[in-house]
C-alpha cells in the first residue's frame, strides 16, 4: 500500500500573498525520505514554484536550515519517519522571509563579519621569514568552534534574537571564539569592544537552545559563556591597582 504523509508548508509569495498561508501537500512515505527529500518531490511532482534553499543533502553546506514542527533543523538530517502524522515547515525562525522557506540572511552576514572572523597576527611578518606554523595540539584548541556551517539554526533557537535583532548572536560569538583561540592571532583586544557592547555576549539569557540544535555540535553557548567570563573579569580588573601603584602613596 502507498502511505502518504501530509507536509504542511507555511508559503509567502510576495508577489501574492500579503501574510503567510499554510499550504498542504501529499508526499508518498517512505521510511527513508528526508524533509529535504519531501521538498523536492513536491517541487519536482507537484508544485514548481516553492521556493527553499540546499546543496549538498549530507549536513555539511547548512543550505537548508528551517522550522520542522517548530524546532530548527537542516532538513537534510531530518526524515518523515519522525513525523508519522504529518508535519508542518516554516522558514527559519527570527529572520524576514524573503519567498517561502527561504529568509534574508543580510544581518547574519553583517554580524559575522563584524567579528574580524580573520588571523589578525601577534606580529605581522615578510613571505621571507616564512608561514604561520600551528601544531596540531594548538589547533585542537579551537577546532570545535570552527566546525560552524553557518546553518543559523542556532539564531532561530536564540529567544534574545527574536527579542533584540541586533544581538550579534550565538554563531558570531562562536567564531569570535574560533579566532580568539587561535594560537597565531592577535586580535581577542580587538574584537572585546564588541562582546561588551549593547550588541555582545550579556543579551544572552543562558537559555542553551542553540547548542541543543547545533548539527555539528560546535557548542555557541560554551563560547557565549567563555566570552561573558572574559568580560566580567575585564571589568572587575579595572578596579584593582596596577603593579607600580601597589605598596601605596609614599
Amino acid at each position: 500500500m502507498n502511505t502518504k504523509v501530509t507536509v504542511s508548508i507555511l508559503r509567502y509569495r510576495p508577489e501574492q500573498d500579503e501574510h503567510p498561508v499554510w499550504q498542504d501537500y501529499a508526499v508518498p512515505f517512505s521510511d527513508d525520505l528526508s524533509v529535504l527529500g519531501a521538498l523536492n518531490y513536491i517541487k519536482d511532482e507537484l508544485d514548481g514554484t516553492l521556493s527553499f534553499r540546499w546543496s549538498c543533502r549530507q549536513a555539511i553546506c547548512g543550505s537548508c536550515g528551517m522550522m520542522v514542527d517548530g524546532k530548527p533543523a537542516l532538513a537534510c538530517k531530518t526524515f518523515l519517519r519522525d513525523y508519522p502524522k504529518g508535519v508542518k515547515i516554516e522558514a527559519l525562525a527570527h529572520f524576514p522571509i524573503e519567498r517561502d522557506l527561504v529568509v534574508v540572511m543580510d544581518s547574519f552576514i553583517e554580524k559575522l563579519e563584524s567579528v574580524k572572523p580573520y588571523l589578525i597576527p601577534k606580529e605581522a611578518k615578510s613571505l621571507q621569514e616564512g608561514e604561520y606554523l600551528q601544531t596540531p595540539a594548538e589547533m585542537d584548541v579551537y577546532s570545535q568552534f570552527a566546525g560552524c556551517i553557518n546553518c543559523m539554526l542556532c539564531y532561530a533557537a536564540c529567544p534574545q534574537v527574536g527579542l533584540n535583532p541586533d544581538f550579534i548572536g550565538p554563531g558570531a560569538i562562536a567564531l569570535l571564539q574560533r579566532y580568539n583561540l587561535d594560537s597565531r592571532d592577535g586580535g581577542a583586544e580587538e574584537r572585546k569592544a564588541l562582546i561588551n557592547s549593547q550588541v555582545g555576549v550579556f543579551n544572552c539569557t543562558a537559555v542553551g537552545y542553540c547548542s541543543e540544535v547545533c548539527p555539528k555540535m560546535v557548542d555557541p553557548a560554551n563560547a557565549v559563556n567563555i566570552n561573558k567570563m572574559a568580560s566580567a573579569r575585564d571589568f572587575f580588573f579595572r578596579f584593582l591597582p596596577s603593579p607600580d601603584q601597589k605598596g601605596g602613596c609614599k
